[in-house]
């Protein structure tokens, strides 16, 4: 690859033998004491916490051994392929001038993207072609920040190979500027950080399981669908109220997502009792009579009123705020209805709003949904501060990897609202 002046600072000269070699031994040194704690510490790996820290030493060690592979790269050159389950696997080059729209890839590039080595390099044009339709606007701003703003690159999008897989790429560059100072080129490094991304989440998913709140009563009687449901990728969570609230009751409110009629469509469902509900067993008998409502085939328009007619039987006090929603995977139609309840939130490329539109003559609202789209519904105990607060989430609920990962991040954010309601939050993400 030919090379230029860094468009803010001369080109670096590469580190001495010498002082590569006392980096590799440091890190040798380190990834052996890590190993050596990790194998005297006597944490049960049947207890949550035990699994968390396992999970923490085995990530700092992935990191500690590919940290050594990229020094020994610095010190002999380019290596033919990376160690198998490497957490950053290979690092390649590109560089794309601007004055000829042709590109420069390094083989290593080939290899993380898919493609075959004798092919030609794709222009900077032609790169978002590669990258799911979601993460492309991403991609966009950052190309147009460097070249126009002189900003370096630094940030990840998803890339979908020739044989249908998807990796996570974290790509870095900076403009280059010729004699003029204009910009000639745009230089750039990326690498797969699939398996470190992968390997982050075991460790947060494990920290989570020792921290995480205890599920409501209700769960116990009725199973949410965690494995999802045709064209849906589902996670809820419940939050008891923070302290000081004043409100007594712990499960005043509820999510579900059950089949709706046949077809493959789904039932989602977020909602809060009229007054506060003691009972363990109020949710699963009003998400009992929901469910038979919905394989009854009774739309989303139509079940306030039929809930209300079942409630007046019982003890149980009525439905104060809900949303019901009904999802179609074949056509991604959403339809929906809000019984003076709070409105469906919907985040897609970067950025979140809330659904609009009134109420037709059947009772509902129609929305068209696209792969990768990631629908919130949250019972009315939500402040709008609080609100607005998931909604400038944006930028990181649709860079989720799941639905659970969202659920995850919003419970962290809401955790930090003083003076919260008990809530119920269910979040559905669009699969291809």
């Amino acid at each position: 690859m030919s090379s230029h002046p860094s468009a803010d600072h001369p080109a670096a000269q590469p580190p001495g033998q010498g002082s590569v070699e006392a980096l590799i031994s440091q890190t040798r040194r380190l990834r052996g004491d890590v190993d050596a704690v990790r194998r005297d510490s006597q944490d049960d790996t049947q207890n949550p916490r035990g699994r968390w820290q396992r999970a923490l030493y085995d990530l700092a060690l992935h990191q500690l051994t590919d940290l050594d592979a990229h020094l020994a790269q610095l010190r002999d050159g380019p290596a033919p392929a990376p160690r198998a389950g490497s957490l950053l696997s290979r690092v390649g080059s590109a560089e794309w001038n601007l004055l000829t729209d042709e590109a420069e890839w390094s083989a290593e590039l080939f290899h993380i993207l898919g493609r075959d080595p004798a092919s030609v390099p794709l222009s900077l044009d032609e790169l978002p072609s590669l990258v799911l339709t979601e993460d492309r606007p991403k991609l966009t701003a950052m190309v147009t920040d460097c070249l126009v703003d002189g900003r370096p690159i630094d940030g990840e999008f998803r890339v979908v190979r020739p044989d249908g897989s998807v990796r996570t790429v974290h790509m870095m560059g900076e403009p280059v500027l010729d004699a003029d100072g204009s910009t000639a080129s745009m230089w750039a490094v990326l690498r797969d950080v699939g398996e470190l991304r992968r390997s982050q989440r075991a460790v947060s998913e494990t920290r989570d399981s020792f921290r995480h709140r205890p599920s409501p009563p209700w769960q116990g009687l009725l199973r949410f669908p965690d494995e999802g449901r045709p064209g849906l990728d589902l996670a809820a969570a419940h939050l008891p109220p923070t302290s000081g609230t004043g409100r007594r009751s712990r499960d005043g409110g509820w999510y579900d997502a059950c089949p709706l009629g046949a077809d493959g469509e789904t039932l989602l469902t977020v909602g809060d009792f009229g007054r506060p509900q003691a009972e363990a067993h109020g949710p699963a008998v009003l998400i009992g009579a929901l469910r038979g409502l919905a394989l009854a085939g009774t739309r989303p328009g139509r079940l306030r009123d039929r809930l209300a007619e079942l409630l007046r039987a019982t003890a149980l006090p009525s439905v104060d705020g809900a949303v019901y929603c009904g999802y179609r995977p074949d056509t991604r139609t959403l339809t929906w209805a809000h019984a003076s309840g709070p409105v469906p939130l919907l985040f897609r490329g970067g950025t979140g709003h809330a659904l609009s539109g009134q109420d037709g003559p059947s009772g509902q609202a129609e929305a068209t949904l696209e792969a990768g789209d990631l629908l919130l519904l949250h019972t009315g105990a939500l402040e709008p501060a609080a609100v607005e607060h998931l909604l400038s989430l944006a930028p990181r609920l649709t860079a989720a990897d799941s639905a659970g990962d969202g659920v995850r991040l919003v419970t962290r954010e809401l955790d930090e609202f003083p003076g919260r309601q008990d809530t119920c939050v269910l979040m559905a993400r669009v699969t291809p």
